[in-house]
């Protein structure tokens, strides 16, 4: 424990030494996709994953209520030390750019109420993080998924592959933040 300016740190010995939990979240109004990744640096491994369904026949408060109890429940489930979640991305409707904002609002309550750590990353870098490139197509994704945490088969569904994808994306770039950040407390 080091004390720097009135600022109290620990410094780990390696950011690839210190194993975290990573929830990432896919935002969806009628399907959200969750997965549960745990590792260290660029070594990880699956711990589980699913979706929140919602029916559209819902009223949307009431859509956002399920969404919120159900993240809460994974939350209090799998006990994550950082919730990653996609960034809104630029849709042709309006009402459902709304929508998503509302989903992802609660997910980052909710993220908040836990005391998590929150990343949020644009699809385009989760996609170029975990295939190689910005465009890619959901079964690239999913086969990348697949591979990267030794499946046995591609998780279904792609939301919940997406989901998988927004964690795997966190472990390869937390640890350049971790030492940004760590750098600006040395000063």
């Amino acid at each position: 424990m080091s004390n720097l300016e009135g600022v109290n740190y620990e410094i780990k010995a390696s950011y690839n030494n210190y194993s975290m939990r990573v929830l990432g979240i896919d935002p969806g109004s009628e399907t959200l996709g969750w997965g549960v990744v745990e590792g260290s640096g660029l070594k990880y491994n699956l711990i589980d994953f699913g979706t929140i369904k919602s029916s559209p026949r819902d009223a949307f408060s009431k859509r956002l209520l399920k969404i919120s109890e159900g993240i809460e429940a994974v939350i209090g489930k799998f006990q994550p030390d950082v919730v990653s979640v996609e960034e809104a991305f630029y849709a042709n409707n309006v009402k459902v750019a709304l929508k998503l904002g509302q989903v992802r609002g609660v997910v980052l309550l909710m993220g908040e109420k836990a005391g998590l750590e929150i990343s949020e990353f644009s699809p385009r870098l989760i996609k170029q993080t975990v295939v190689g490139h910005g465009n890619a197509e959901k079964h690239q994704v999913q086969e990348m998924v697949r591979l990267l945490l030794k499946m046995k088969t591609v998780p279904q569904p792609h939301d919940a592959a997406d989901a998988l994808a927004i964690a795997i994306c966190h472990f390869h770039h937390a640890g350049v933040q971790s030492r940004i950040n760590l750098a600006k407390l040395k000063g």
